[in-house]
């Protein structure tokens, strides 16, 4: 895992943003709703992030299959920290670990994963620091469902915009619309916990 591990989001007071993209019925279902309802699965662990650029990697940029529609969601503040606070890394650090048994431990009893993947840039280059995803599993979907979130924006258009903005090679214009993404704070233990490290 990278020494540079910082989570960069765009946030206030009370809520931070995270993306997801899925398929029309998902995503017209959720956007009419103002939440996830059905064919949203509550059954199945989800996972958020709050980089833009690192979904657009995932998704091809809104291309690939089920992927085409990109969601910005506005969640509580108070229930992504609660989420890292509980989280546990999908992977074996010997820096953070007390053992391998000890995180398989933890892995298995724990309710939301957290994985680090290297950021990218707008030309889809791989950067130095990574990026978080956060798996919220479950037993906790429908809290995140139901409470956390607060708005679902639809970010298709933006994302198509910018997609032709890459293809034509107008990198300078594709970064003014880019949504402004801060460094986010967590509390030392949390950070010793993912390995958060700026």
């Amino acid at each position: 895992m990278s020494n540079y591990c910082e989570i960069r989001a765009d946030f206030d007071r009370e809520t931070i943003v995270v993306y997801q993209a899925y398929n029309d019925a998902i995503a017209n279902a959720a956007l009419a709703a103002g939440r996830f309802v059905p064919p949203f699965s509550m059954q199945r662990m989800t996972w958020i992030k709050p980089s833009y650029l690192w979904l657009m990697e995932r998704s091809g940029w809104g291309t690939k299959p089920n992927q085409t529609r990109i969601l910005a969601v506005r969640i509580l503040r108070s229930g992504w920290d609660a989420a890292l606070r509980q989280a546990v890394l999908t992977s074996y650090s010997s820096r953070i670990h007390a053992s391998q048994d000890a995180w398989r431990k933890q892995f298995k009893e724990t309710l939301v994963h957290v994985q680090w993947d290297p950021e990218r840039s707008l030309r889809g280059k791989k950067l130095e620091h990574r990026s978080i995803q956060v798996g919220v599993g479950r037993h906790l979907i429908t809290e995140y469902a139901e409470k956390w979130t607060q708005e679902i924006l639809d970010l298709t258009p933006l994302t198509a915009k910018l997609r032709q903005f890459r293809q034509q090679g107008d990198y300078d214009k594709a970064k003014r619309l880019l949504p402004r993404e801060s460094p986010y704070k967590v509390d030392d233990a949390t950070a010793a916990r993912l390995g958060i490290q700026p």
